[in-house]
């Protein structure tokens, strides 16, 4: 009787043991960012984050905390107190995909706009915090607005992007250039058949009585491949979290 009794137990300390192993393996994938990113309300449907779908594309051994709100900047993410929460929860080996650029450029907003100086130390500041608690930041350039003029792709974030990039490098940051990936994806699609990845609705729709088009922020199906392109980005770049990927 003893026998089977202290077979169960050690049956039972393996699987416990086990299940405890595979909480302990598991990384978090923290986004910040603005609203490209984030996590949208049911009334603002179809409009959606590509943070939102990232999920979709790993196994149960990452799980993406997406913290990416609407309106921030570098700025404005940090003084609102959106930062501290994550850096203080921030495991050795997560990662933190950082992704701003958007509205840091609206400089007539001193709330939220920034200079490009402040723009980079700022970066330099998430970078260095996320490394602090021995986490890994991966910094994304803004991705592309849907910005044709005459059939031509117009970038419309100025200098900010350069910064991020510069950044990445100086750092030795992981970089997923975003910018340049979605403008690579919008030029194949060219100007109207790439309308069908932006918040463009009829009217008469329930939340957008009177219609809306938005080039700015996604639908359903941009959501989903942009986040695509940030899952290649991350196998690109060898990050340890890309053998996750499905």
């Amino acid at each position: 009787m003893k026998t089977k009794f202290f077979a169960f137990f050690a049956a039972t300390s393996l699987i416990v043991l086990s299940g405890f192993s595979f909480i302990q393996k598991q990384t978090t994938l923290y986004i910040i960012g603005d609203s490209t990113a984030a996590n949208k309300q049911p009334e603002a449907y179809p409009e959606t984050g590509w943070g939102m779908e990232l999920q979709s594309f790993f196994n149960g051994d990452v799980k993406v905390e997406n913290r990416a709100l609407n309106g921030r900047s570098t700025k404005s993410f940090r003084a609102e107190n959106h930062w501290q929460p994550i850096l203080e929860n921030l495991k050795a080996g997560d990662y933190v995909l950082i992704e701003f650029g958007h509205n840091d450029e609206k400089i007539d907003k001193p709330t939220v706009g920034v200079s490009l100086t402040d723009f980079k130390m700022n970066l330099v500041n998430y970078v260095n915090e996320t490394r602090s608690k021995k986490g890994i930041p991966v910094l994304l350039t803004p991705i592309s607005r849907r910005s044709f003029k005459n059939g031509i792709l117009k970038d419309t974030h100025g200098a900010y992007p350069a910064i991020t990039r510069q950044v990445a490098d100086s750092l030795k940051v992981p970089l997923i250039d975003m910018l340049a990936k979605t403008e690579q994806l919008l030029n194949n699609l060219g100007d109207e058949g790439s309308v069908k990845l932006f918040l463009h609705v009829d009217a008469g729709n329930v939340n957008y009585p009177n219609g809306k088009k938005d080039d700015t922020h996604l639908n359903l199906d941009g959501a989903k491949q942009i986040a695509a392109v940030v899952a290649k980005g991350i196998k690109e770049n060898q990050l340890s979290i890309a053998k996750s990927l499905k």
